[in-house]
């Protein structure tokens, strides 16, 4: 899907300009020879045939980061570790991916749906609850050490 369109406006009182691809616009150069005619297209496409409307970046981030990923997953030939079970390196190769993407777009999608004192409220709740039964699962381990 390729789109032309001309620099040049006929019923402008400027010179005409001298790149465009109006043959009303061409204007003789030096010595009598025509200049050469350029022609601009344009093309919906990227560089690998994808379509993406026009758009250099999604609306979607979550599309973006997975773009982002495939990208470097690409660059470099990454291996699942040695030490991993079989189902694991499996499950990493068909469906993480995936998965990872699909969760956190479900999350990005129900905390954009909230206002955003309810999501910096739920978040500052998880951080704080997190960080306290951490606190106090050590200090529970520190007191049976010291026990021993």
């Amino acid at each position: 899907m390729e789109a032309t369109s001309s620099l040049c406006s006929t019923t402008s009182a400027l010179s005409p300009r001298p790149f465009s691809g109006d043959p009303l616009c061409r204007r003789k150069g030096l010595g009598g020879e025509k200049r050469a005619v350029i022609k601009i297209s344009a093309s919906k496409r990227d560089a690998h045939g994808r379509d993406f409307d026009g758009k250099l970046v999604d609306e979607s981030m979550i599309v973006l980061r997975k773009r982002i990923h495939e990208m470097s997953m690409l660059e470099k030939n990454h291996e699942p570790p040695e030490h991993w079970m079989e189902w694991e390196k499996q499950y990493k190769k068909a469906d993480y991916d995936s998965d990872v993407c699909e969760a956190v777009g479900y999350l990005q999608s129900k905390l954009m749906e909230t206002r955003p004192s309810v999501a910096l409220g739920m978040g500052a709740a998880l951080l704080f609850s997190v960080s306290t039964s951490t606190a106090v699962l050590l200090f529970h381990v520190m007191a049976v050490l010291k026990g021993l």
